[in-house]
């Protein structure tokens, strides 16, 4: 009865988001934007504590989405970057306030954060940075900040990295569930949490390598920013000396301790503001709205943005459908004013024949002008079989790629269904193998060889693909496949990528490839903004789909939509072998 009442309310408030929603359509809410308009002596907030995902649309029911469901509304990337870029010549800005106790991102996306405010500093404007306690990837931001102010009650967090994966094998025991599982690749360890209850040796070592790639990465972009030894600071980080503030302090991690009316005070100074005076402060969602990013003109790089799963269709919010992204690059190949193309990817993979459907319009599009791969945080799996025909592969050294690898799991329900539910099957079929995929019983050898073959068959077909994007001798590739992942730097030495950078350099080699000038091309992203009652729909969908897991499933809802992912998904599947969870 618990149970029932939970549900009935989150559908009933999801009626209520559906009413509201169109409440605010007939008031007018759907209006255009104001004009907006910037004070001098302006500091650029930026706020980093919420999702940043590589691009948002201009979502007018976020902060009411966000007080319904009481998540925080995410952020764009590329605002950010051009908010930043913007600022170091504006007249009107003249500092930047960080506020990034904790940062919700990728470590490549944080990268690329981190360098734009290191350009920033060029201009000679200051930043400052202030928070009651650091995570370590907050801190990694901070770190660039000409003045880092910690609360003196407060905290920073320096001890290093470690991944943590869930496994469900005790889960599948309880329920009479078998999961029958299919791969290649020794390294290929998605399938693992389903089948085992700890991580394989192989896993393990691959995990291993990449933290400690990824944190050498950490430790010396902040002993560079912090004047320190890299030695040391990995002493620092080991050994976990940094246990106070005071300890911060000493360690130079930090540049002094205060309060936040203390960082008021050093920002009136910079601004030439009298105590008291308030503060013109601006955020990234204002001040992005504030400016025309980009110049109209003929010549133009089509920058196609592709973050999340891959699936066959046209996907949804988090996702990325194959035939949306094959029309949107076959889009830019057909028109004759995109000269090149830069395909952003921030994905784990998914779906072989959605990432294979893709893969096709990207070597269409190759052969008629330059493509050029931007890797984000991660690109492995069906996100590198993406990016692999691509002229040319960009990634940030903490970027995660690789995985060249493949797997199916096909679940036996037959034991569960019977014993938990009473319910029984017997069929009828005109062939041997009619009912191959069924998931009512188990398979027999003859069906789990016939699955077998299909998965090595797809696996022959993803490195043979890879090698000749790659320009690789096949036994070359195959001595960097076998489901192994890579850190940007390990993937670069291993030849699966060309060149260690960000999203900027990435659009830099696609207009140099086209021959284009600094400043002669405008930047257009796809897919397009949705138009606005398609936006309405969808965050109404978002929301009551949020609201009704929350108050269904509270804490367990992350680890359902783990195994959803695994029961919902069909066909082979080309997904990195872990889920990187890093704290």
């Amino acid at each position: 009865m618990k149970s029932f009442f939970k549900i009935f309310f989150a559908s009933l408030l999801a009626l209520v988001i559906f009413f509201v929603g169109f409440f605010f359509i007939f008031a007018g809410i759907a209006s255009q934007d104001s004009e907006v308009k910037i004070a001098d002596n302006s500091f650029l907030e930026i706020k980093l504590n919420r999702p940043i995902v590589e691009m948002t649309s201009d979502d007018p029911f976020a902060e009411f989405s966000q007080a319904l469901t009481n998540e925080p509304t995410p952020i764009s990337l590329m605002d950010i970057l051009e908010s930043i870029e913007q600022a170091k010549s504006d007249e009107k800005i003249k500092g930047i306030y960080l506020d990034a106790p904790f940062v919700m991102a990728g470590f490549a996306q944080i990268e690329e954060i981190r360098n734009a405010l290191i350009d920033f500093k060029e201009s000679g404007k200051p930043i400052l940075a202030y928070a009651e306690a650091y995570s370590e990837t907050g801190y990694y931001v901070a770190s660039v900040a000409d003045n880092i102010i910690l609360n003196p009650a407060g905290m920073l967090e320096m001890s290093g990295l470690s991944s943590e994966v869930t496994f469900f094998k005790g889960t599948f025991e309880k329920l009479n569930i078998e999961p029958q599982i299919f791969r290649v690749g020794t390294f290929k360890s998605a399938v693992e949490p389903f089948i085992r209850k700890d991580m394989s040796d192989a896993s393990k070592e691959q995990i291993s390598v990449l933290l400690n790639s990824v944190y050498g990465v950490f430790i010396k972009n902040i002993a560079d920013a912090r004047g320190i030894d890299a030695a040391e600071l990995r002493s620092i980080s080991d050994q976990l000396k940094v246990r106070t503030t005071e300890d911060a302090l000493n360690y130079k991690l930090v540049s002094q301790l205060g309060y936040y009316d203390e960082v008021l005070t050093k920002m009136r100074e910079i601004a030439g503001l009298e105590e008291g005076v308030k503060i013109p402060v601006t955020s990234v969602k204002k001040y992005s709205k504030s400016f025309v990013a980009e110049k109209y003109n003929t010549n133009r790089i089509a920058v196609i943005v592709a973050e999340g799963n891959i699936v066959s269709g046209k996907g949804g919010e988090g996702s990325i459908g194959s035939d949306v992204f094959a029309k949107e690059i076959r889009k830019a190949r057909l028109d004759d004013k995109i000269k090149a193309i830069v395909l952003r990817i921030n994905s784990p993979g998914g779906s072989a024949l959605a990432s294979d459907v893709m893969w096709r319009e990207v070597k269409l599009a190759k052969q008629v002008k330059p493509v050029i791969a931007s890797m984000s945080s991660v690109a492995a799996s069906g996100g590198y079989y993406m990016a692999m025909a691509c002229d040319t592969i960009v990634a940030q050294p903490n970027t995660i790629t690789g995985s060249i690898g493949i797997f199916s799991i096909i679940p036996d329900l037959s034991k569960f269904m019977d014993s938990k539910l009473g319910i029984t099957f017997d069929r009828v079929s005109t062939g041997e193998y009619s009912d191959l995929y069924t998931v009512t019983r188990s398979l027999n050898e003859g069906e789990k060889k016939i699955i077998q073959n299909m998965v090595e068959s797809g696996y022959e077909d993803f490195t043979s693909k890879a090698a000749e994007g790659r320009n690789m001798a096949i036994d070359e590739l195959l001595n960097v496949a076998s489901g192994r992942v890579w850190s940007g730097i390990e993937a670069k030495d291993n030849g699966l990528v060309d060149v260690l950078g960000g999203f900027n350099d990435a659009v830099n080699i696609a207009a140099q490839s086209a021959g284009l000038e600094e400043g002669d091309f405008m930047k257009v992203y796809y897919p397009e903004k949705q138009p606005f009652i398609q936006q309405l729909l969808q965050e109404m969908g978002s929301s009551a789909k949020v609201l009704h897991k929350k108050y269904t499933y509270g804490e367990m809802a992350h680890y359902l939509e783990e195994l959803e992912y695994v029961m919902e998904n069909k066909g082979l599947q080309t997904r990195m072998p872990f889920d990187l969870e890093i704290k």
